[in-house]
């Protein structure tokens, strides 16, 4: 009877599958599991190998290739030409070497396990890739993005973005010459060239997007953030079915959609607003893997997935390792940003799920990932989670991957390690907000304003100040924002007249800003004198009350010329360019 229930409809059948994702994952959260350990381990249970839930395979399919337009879409988002430039030679060098060592030792490690050389080169390529959602979730616990391991590990993470793209453009390639219609050896070749040239076409419709139409559309949409989340979602599919047709792949086409906009302030809040929607989908693209598996088929793999689960638990980290200590950083640093290689990707899934379209690999190969996932990203979270215990107790052992000097990382500290793009955040370019900004930049102090108005970042930006688009009200945004070095957050907002309620912008920044670990000060407005005990208990080292502080300075500015017998003296209000501002601290 429940049977025929879950499927009376696709519907029925919907909810059935979010009901076990929910069950599953909040299991998942009490072992302390990401949210993609529990999305793989629903795409299995909900397969035909168990419950049976999935019946409604072309509804699933077309909510997973949505899911992996989005997904690219917003890795796409962080591929701007100003990234390129800003990664370290110490995170290329160490990313690429990872790549290499990797895709190497993985190509000969199937090969020992009886793999063909084509599903060996899938399998090792697959192996490069680590989980930027899983690495970035569990450096944000544990208030490490900012560490030296933890930004030369994002590095890792740019750069194997890199390499995704290089790998899909490389098997979109492949599957040209293997369509159908083909023709045989010189129509393959006659449609590679054709898909080429259909790729470099991509590329500079792209770049002339980029140069002419990407900001003032987006700024323009900006005024209405449901219509720019709409957008955003429709240019991703739009350029996913152009490069599907156009035989690139819809992967690559969802990516070049998001490189388009990478450039534009408005990323930053395009990346937070399209997070939640991406897991969801990405629910989708897990549950119809898991109903292309045959758990029967299974048993053989799990052999060959313990040995390169291993591989990847042991081996990338010790790659990692042995590259950084050869480049002069010490054996902890080089210990704990390899512990984040330490598992697959949903690239990875993605990536073999292609080659298995194409035809290149088997079902059994799929599996056989998939099984090198669960076991990977399972393991690696408690590895990241732990890594400080788990360094001391392999310390001894890990002498060799340290040079007698490590240079390089002693001089990463009489640097100060930590290289300041900006000392002031303000959020609000009211008029508090731009006099404060205006001021503190006359000061040579580096500003980054935040609105919620384009017109308003567009202002500021044409005036060579750094401004972006985000909403201080989204966690997800203050996530992604650029808090490294960050001495002042200024609150300069929008509030209500009526005092604190529970949705106000103030209190909601300050709940994010403590939630992300921000280890700087925090400057609030504020137009009521009872307001100003409520902001400091939430956090806030100084409360602004503009109208008091400007009455005191009028009484100041009326009275002092009577005490001090000069008509003409002012109060002079300079100072340190980012000491605690003026104000009830």
């Amino acid at each position: 009877m429940l049977d025929a229930f879950v499927h009376a409809s696709p519907f029925h059948e919907l909810a059935a599958l979010l009901a076990l994702a929910a069950l599953v994952g909040i299991v998942g959260q009490v072992l302390r599991q990401p949210l993609i350990v529990a999305f793989m381990a629903t795409g299995v249970i909900a397969g035909p190998a168990v419950l049976g839930i999935v019946r409604s395979h072309e509804h699933i399919e077309l909510l997973a290739e949505l899911g992996i337009a989005v997904l690219l879409f917003l890795v796409g988002l962080k591929l701007d030409l100003q990234t390129v430039r800003s990664l370290g030679p110490i995170a290329v060098a160490t990313g690429l070497g990872q790549v290499a060592f990797t895709s190497l030792i993985g190509f000969v490690i199937g090969l020992a396990l009886g793999l063909d050389a084509v599903t060996s080169t899938y399998v090792a390529i697959a192996l490069t890739f680590s989980s930027t959602i899983i690495i970035v979730k569990l450096l944000t616990d544990k208030r490490e993005v900012d560490s030296l391991h933890g930004r030369i590990a994002i590095g890792f993470l740019i750069v194997q973005d890199f390499v995704v793209v290089i790998a899909m453009i490389a098997l979109s390639s492949l599957a040209a010459g293997t369509g159908e219609g083909g023709g045989g050896e010189a129509g393959g070749f006659g449609r590679i060239v054709t898909v080429i040239g259909y790729g470099i076409g991509a590329v500079l419709v792209v770049l002339a997007f980029i140069r002419y139409v990407a900001d003032p559309l987006v700024r323009r949409l900006a005024r209405l953030p449901e219509l720019l989340v709409t957008f955003s979602i429709a240019w991703a599919a739009l350029a996913a079915t152009v490069g599907k047709e156009l035989g690139f792949s819809m992967e690559l086409g969802g990516l070049l959609a998001g490189i388009s906009l990478a450039s534009t302030p408005y990323r930053e809040v395009l990346v937070a607003r399209l997070a939640s929607l991406r897991d969801f989908l990405l629910l989708f693209f897990f549950v119809a893997l898991g109903a292309k598996l045959d758990l029967s088929l299974l048993g053989a793999q799990i052999v060959p997935a313990l040995v390169l689960s291993a591989f990847v638990l042991i081996g990338n980290p010790l790659i990692v390792l042995a590259i950084m200590g050869a480049m002069g950083y010490r054996k902890r640093t080089g210990f704990l940003a390899g512990l984040t290689v330490a598992q697959i990707s949903e690239f990875s899934l993605i990536f073999i799920a292609m080659g298995y379209t194409i035809g290149h690999v088997s079902m059994e190969t799929t599996g056989l990932v998939t099984l090198v996932g669960i076991i990977t990203i399972s393991l690696s979270v408690y590895m990241m989670t732990y890594s400080n215990g788990l360094y001391r107790r392999l310390e001894p052992m890990l002498g060799v991957f340290e040079r007698r000097v490590p240079y390089r990382e002693e001089q990463a500290e009489r640097q100060g390690m930590r290289r300041r793009s900006h000392d002031v955040v303000v959020f609000g370019s009211g008029r508090l907000g731009s006099g404060i900004a205006d001021r503190l930049r006359e000061r040579g102090t580096a500003i980054l304003l935040v609105d919620f108005d384009p017109e308003a970042v567009r202002h500021w930006r044409a005036r060579g100040i750094d401004a972006i688009y985000g909403d201080a009200c989204d966690p997800e945004f203050l996530a992604e924002l650029p808090l490294t070095g960050v001495r002042w957050v200024v609150a300069a907002l929008p509030h209500y007249e009526s005092g604190l309620t529970h949705g106000d912008p103030r209190l909601m920044l300050l709940d994010g800003l403590r939630s992300r670990g921000f280890e700087g000060r925090v400057a609030v407005a504020a137009n009521r004198t009872g307001d100003a005990e409520v902001l400091r208990a939430r956090g806030a080292d100084v409360v602004f009350l503009p109208f008091e502080d400007a009455a005191d300075r009028a009484v100041g500015l009326m009275t002092e010329p009577e005490d001090a017998g000069d008509a003409g003296a002012t109060v002079d209000a300079s100072g340190p360019a980012v000491d605690p501002p003026a104000g009830r601290g």
